[in-house]
């Protein structure tokens, strides 16, 4: 109480602001104007806009200032950074907030990932909201490490940062009215819930907003996000590090309907973070593509903040956090200063605040409990008189399509075929030492020799490696092992590069300069052996995600995601 009384008393004008912000163009994302103002700040809040004395003055010198920007969606662990490393990360790019679905965490290591995340931000000018992880796992088609209910669900919406159920991938179970799914929706308890359904139209559509789903992320065309949005789904363009869909769903955004849409990178890797930024980088390119800033700027916020219920988030006015953006050009908006609740957090580009601690994570490490397997697994006894499915890469997507072509033979067996670009996948199961292995074959990476491995590999997060031969991938399999999750480039089964993720076998323990090196340097050496694609590991993780369409490898098996079963690698 002590608190708000002295909030009362600044925004009166009785008492002296802690902080007064002076001679800013502020960004009014609830009027959409551009005034002049003085922003008081007391007690990490603004308290008032209008004319001030302040304890302490901040001259802003007539450049623009605008609220705090927000992630819509993000994983955090797909950045391979620990909580504290990822806000050193955004800051500087004036993220203030991100909403964010640990899933990948709770595929490994259950709950305790959850509550890692939800207690990470403390201490650090970031705040984390929770979308409670519905996909875990994603679906029956693969062996996670944990499995996250409707119980638990309903429970975690009892703490004040969780503020939603996370994305609804299994949107057949929820279209067709599965009682487990049903139950999750429920259990949000008038919180939001975030849908997963790439490519969903038509009655079906219909059906998955019936059930409650209220945002969708997965748009990939103009059509898709256009029936989507007509329909009351609140539209998340997303812009991340294999997903680009911004230019695609830009056209959809008006003045009329921009209220319904706001940004997101669901996930993003070390390098597009200091090389692109974060929210910042899609708020430069919907301007540059001609959007209003003002519309661009609502989209990166209080739009965002709107949805998912931030109520102290979002804008520039009183009652609100004084997470603040300030920058000179309305056409190239770059952070040049960032203040969390009325401190200085970043300032040209570069983070200013200390957070010496971390949260614990070492009960979130020793993931790695693979069965037995030998080089022998790899191998994919040919049938004959059949032909063999392979996964076809769509550059910039996460989707993929469904090819069927001759396999190349040697022996017995069905065997990768560089000079194709046809290469082998292998999904090895790493949480319950089942011995299970699913194998496909690939077309896109674009490897002559070698082989690429991670355990970073949506949803579940097993093994998986491709490859152009068995042995490389056999050493490949054998080194994340040794390193207790990660990702390595094998050639002549020599390891040519690595990057251990002890945390999960999904993050570095490392600094940000630290992973961001690796990965560069990983990325060089898969390109040495012949890969084109700009980051192959982050292209690799995704061909065990299930839901999305159209084929996928799990530790099961082929995965036919359209019709949502296992199907034969043989045709």
């Amino acid at each position: 109480m002590e608190d708000i009384r002295q909030n009362l008393a600044a925004a009166r004008g009785d008492e002296p602001a802690d902080t007064v912000f002076r001679n800013g163009k502020i960004i009014n994302v609830l009027s959409g104007e551009i005034h002049e103002g003085d922003i008081a700040v007391t007690n990490g809040m603004i308290v008032g806009i209008g004319t001030y004395e302040g304890r302490e003055v901040v001259d802003l010198e007539g450049r623009y200032v605008a609220p705090g920007f927000i992630d819509g969606h993000i994983h955090v662990e797909s950045t391979m950074l620990t909580v504290r490393e990822f806000a050193r990360a955004v800051v500087p790019h004036g993220t203030a907030a991100a909403v964010v679905d640990p899933h990948e965490f709770a595929n490994v290591v259950g709950l305790d990932g959850v509550d890692y995340v939800r207690e990470a931000d403390r201490d650090l000018p970031i705040d984390l909201f929770i979308m409670m992880s519905s996909c875990v796992p994603a679906t029956p088609l693969e062996t996670a490490g944990a499995r996250i209910s409707a119980v638990d669900i309903l429970h975690y919406m009892n703490y004040d940062n969780v503020v939603g159920v996370a994305e609804l991938m299994n949107f057949p179970g929820v279209v067709s009215g599965m009682d487990a799914e049903l139950a999750k929706i429920d259990a949000a308890r008038h919180k939001a819930v975030d849908g997963h359904a790439p490519g969903l139209g038509g009655p079906a559509l219909n059906a998955y907003i019936t059930a409650g789903v209220h945002s969708d992320h997965e748009c990939t065309t103009l059509e898709e996000a256009r029936e989507k949005l007509r329909r009351g789904m609140h539209i998340l363009l997303r812009e991340g590090t294999a997903e680009r869909n911004l230019h695609d769903l830009l056209p959809l955004v008006t003045k009329e309907n921009a209220a319904q849409c706001s940004f997101a990178t669901d996930d993003k890797h070390p390098a597009d973070l200091e090389d692109e930024g974060h929210i910042d980088h899609h708020v430069r390119e919907a301007v540059r593509f001609g959007l209003d800033p003002m519309t661009v700027l609502q989209m990166a916020t209080i739009n965002t903040a709107r949805h998912y219920g931030l109520r102290r988030h979002g804008a520039i006015a009183p009652g609100r956090w004084a997470n603040l953006v300030v920058f000179s050009d309305l056409r190239d908006i770059r952070a040049e200063r960032v203040y969390y609740r009325g401190a200085l957090a970043a300032e040209n580009g570069a983070a200013v605040f200390s957070a010496e601690t971390e949260v614990d994570f070492s009960h979130m490490t020793d993931t790695m409990k693979v069965g037995e397997f030998g080089k022998e697994h790899f191998e994919i006894g040919f049938i004959p008189h059949s032909r063999i499915r392979v996964i076809d890469l769509v550059p910039g997507q996460i989707v993929t399509r469904a090819a069927v072509e001759d396999a190349t033979i040697e022996g017995d067996f069905a065997v990768a075929d560089p000079a194709r670009d046809i290469l082998k996948l292998a999904v090895i199961e790493r949480h319950n030492a089942t011995g299970n292995i699913g194998l496909g074959f690939v077309r896109g990476f674009g490897l002559q020799r070698g082989a690429l491995a991670s355990t970073v590999a949506h949803d579940a997060h097993n093994i998986i490696i491709v490859g152009t031969n068995d042995a490389d991938m056999y050493v490949a399999a054998l080194q994340l092992i040794r390193m207790g999750g990660g990702q390595c480039v094998v050639a002549d089964a020599k390891v040519v590069e690595e990057l251990p993720l002890p945390i999960a076998g999904l993050v570095s323990d490392q600094p940000l300069a630290f992973v961001r090196k690796k990965v560069d340097d990983l990325i060089a050496a898969a390109q040495q052996l012949g890969c084109g694609l700009p980051d192959p590991f982050m292209t690799l993780s995704f061909l065990a995600l299930s839901p999305i369409p159209a084929l996928k490898v799990t530790d099961r098996g082929l995965v036919d995601a359209e019709k949502f079963e296992l199907t034969s690698l043989f045709v």
